[in-house]
């Protein structure tokens, strides 16, 4: 199978979408309602505006246009929005915006822009200032989270307030590093709850028990983003996140299996049950990928042992999951969701049980996303030239 048959995968997910039924919402799909606002789909326009951004085929700035537009009102009101959930992952899918409104120049973008940081301006925060990550789960910061908020946060500052707050995203990440961190092993724990009451936290330390693959791959993105929207590229701060996301690489290649992806479960690969999962895996290989590209990974002692690992991921992915039935291409091996309570949810307690309790889906945009993130990344990586093989 060579690229063209991933292109086509791409032209598929677009042309048998609509703005209100995209084909990539599984989670919507089985709940049997349309799509709104949420960070799913985020990632999934943000995956086709970098298509756009490297290759320049107007068909994915026009798609991703299509999309937005369509439930983005002229005085910049989001249909689907509600800022009073207090929801961080509703930010996630404001990135997309900066790069409409440059190429359209729509108004109603930037209107959409300055409504969603009003919501970062007044989020609630732990007592050490790390935004909530819902309102229904106060006090408590989750990795996914960081990726959903301080991207957009640094995005948004560096470009329209000359990087005034750009200090507060640095301590954000910086606490996350000093409360969620194993220094045993250089991995970072899903979820931590400043209250330390939460039924599935450690009433010491606040932190749940496990690490889950796509919420480390969420904080690597959000660190890589993070450090490319900087203003102050080079200052100490900007430093100190830039070591902390290379160490995290650095954990994750000593827990990489050596098909090239990474289990569920990443530090527990013997667990039966625990399985390669496709959306981290793809998160990482475009974390190792673009960190190349963009510089942020350069000149470090293991350049090429990054590049290596970052390719090796990608084409792991496809030998394992990337399927073609009858010609259509699907992308399984896709965790649909993972989380932590709340106190009525007694299910999600942060057990290695609960985290392989999930369902494994295919074609979800929590995967297909990353994927066509790496898959970009990777094709840059080989100058286009090179054919991918898959099975």
């Amino acid at each position: 199978m060579d690229t063209k048959v991933i292109d086509q995968y791409i032209d598929d997910l677009m042309t048998k979408s609509t703005a209100e039924i995209p084909v990539w919402n599984i989670e919507k799909a089985r709940a049997g309602s349309k799509s709104g606002w949420d960070y799913i789909d985020g990632c999934m326009i943000m995956a086709l505006l970098e298509l756009y951004d490297t290759s320049k085929d107007e068909k994915f700035l026009k798609f991703a246009d299509y999309y937005e537009d369509y439930r983005i009102h002229e005085d910049g009101t989001i249909d689907g929005y509600s800022k009073e959930a207090w929801n961080i992952d509703e930010i996630n899918g404001g990135k997309n915006l900066f790069p409409l409104y440059a190429l359209t120049k729509k108004e109603k973008y930037k209107k959409a822009l300055e409504k969603l940081y009003e919501q970062v301006k007044d989020q609630p925060r732990t007592k050490e200032g790390n935004f909530w990550h819902k309102a229904i789960y106060p006090n408590q910061v989750w990795l996914d989270g960081l990726y959903m908020g301080l991207p957009f946060y640094m995005e948004y500052t560096a470009t329209f307030e000359d990087g005034k707050n750009k200090d507060d995203i640095y301590n954000q990440f910086f606490n996350v590093e000093k409360l969620m961190k194993n220094p045993a092993d250089g991995l970072y724990f899903h979820c931590f709850d400043s209250s330390k009451t939460s039924f599935w936290c450690d009433k010491n330390t606040g932190l749940c028990q496990n690490y889950w693959l796509r919420s480390l791959g969420w904080f690597s993105m959000a660190m890589l983003d993070s450090l490319n929207h900087a203003p102050d590229r080079g200052s100490d701060n900007w430093n100190h996140l830039k070591t902390m996301f290379i160490n995290l690489q650095d954990a994750m290649l000593r827990v990489q299996d050596e098909s090239g992806m990474w289990y569920q479960l990443p530090a527990l690969p013997e667990v039966e049950g625990n399985y390669l999962e496709t959306s981290g895996s793809s998160i990482f290989a475009y974390s190792l990928l673009k960190g190349l590209r963009t510089g942020i990974l350069t000149g470090t002692p293991n350049e090429a042992k990054y590049k290596a690992a970052g390719i090796k991921a990608f084409e792991g992915i496809c030998e394992k999951y990337l399927k073609t039935d009858n010609g259509v291409l699907s992308l399984g091996g896709i965790c649909l969701v993972a989380g932590l309570g709340p106190e009525k949810n007694k299910r999600r307690d942060g057990t290695v049980a609960y985290y392989l309790s999930e369902p494994i889906v295919q074609d979800d945009a929590k995967g297909v996303g990353p994927f066509i993130l790496a898959y970009n990344e990777y094709k840059l990586i080989h100058n286009y030239k090179s054919g991918l093989h898959c099975h």
